[in-house]
């Protein structure tokens, strides 16, 4: 069985930078956001390594990484991804930030799947993050496959096996830290993954000047998708630290849950 893999994939600030939410002029984004260093978002990283595993597993595969992001911050990141695994490249120049609608970023993403070249949707495999270090929602993989036409979702997950007939046995997270064993028929579906069972590729340079022949044209025609923000914000700032702290010596269990939730209270 073959499939043809779209993994969507955005890109965010580096963590390890100091993140200060700010109100500008069109709307709440982060301070100096533009010098902020980018990566590729770690729940779609995941899923991207994931479908290139697969794609290697089986006949005749290939797989398309989407991403809506701001064309100069995505030339950066993928000069990093395209050592780690084959690829070809779907670009959408947009925002990227935390503070857009999910609807309208769905809405971008699916437009952009529909519109590639030589895709069998009966055999789709629509890959992306089950969380997302911008979008915590979780919800855009969810729309897209929605507006694509595809009921069949799985979410959290940790594992595909494909069988001999062509059907998934896929492992979904379930409270406990346990997993649920869904079966799906065949494409076209929906994983959202979750860390996957895959350690991060070492980089390749060669496969990273192979990739890059395909990349520098998709980002010179990348289209221009206008995403509007999530609602009206009248306000973004960083939650204030407070510690009150006692020191106290022979209180009772009882007596401790009661503070607790008297502090909630409050």
């Amino acid at each position: 069985m073959s499939y043809h893999i779209v993994v969507c994939a955005g890109i965010v600030p580096d963590p390890l930078q100091t993140l200060e939410p700010v109100m500008g002029a069109t709307g709440p984004g982060l301070k100096n956001e533009l010098m902020l260093p980018a990566i590729l978002d770690p729940w779609a990283g995941h899923a991207l390594f994931e479908a290139a595993h697969l794609a290697k597993q089986q006949p005749d595969c290939k797989v398309w990484l989407v991403s809506l992001a701001p064309k100069a911050k995505l030339q950066q990141v993928m000069m990093k991804v395209a050592q780690k695994v084959p690829f070809e490249l779907v670009a959408i120049d947009g925002s990227a930030s935390g503070f857009t609608d999910a609807s309208a970023a769905a809405s971008a993403l699916a437009d952009a799947i529909v519109a590639i070249p030589g895709l069998d949707r009966s055999r789709l495999l629509v890959f992306g993050g089950w969380e997302s270090a911008s979008r915590a929602a979780g919800a855009t993989l969810q729309m897209v496959g929605e507006r694509l036409g595809i009921t069949d979702q799985f979410q959290g997950v940790d594992a595909i096996a494909v069988g001999p007939d062509g059907t998934f046995e896929i492992l979904e997270r379930i409270e406990g830290g346990r997993h649920q064993v869904s079966l799906c028929a065949g494409p076209p579906a929906v994983l959202g993954w979750a860390t996957g069972r895959l350690a991060e590729p070492p980089n390749n340079p060669q496969l990273g000047m192979t990739n890059m022949r395909t990349l520098m044209p998709a980002l010179q025609k990348a289209k221009r998708a206008a995403i509007a923000a999530a609602g009206a914000f009248a306000n973004v700032a960083v939650p204030s630290q407070r510690r009150d702290t006692r020191v106290v010596r022979d209180l009772s269990p009882d007596a401790i849950a009661l503070e607790i939730v008297e502090w909630i209270r409050q």
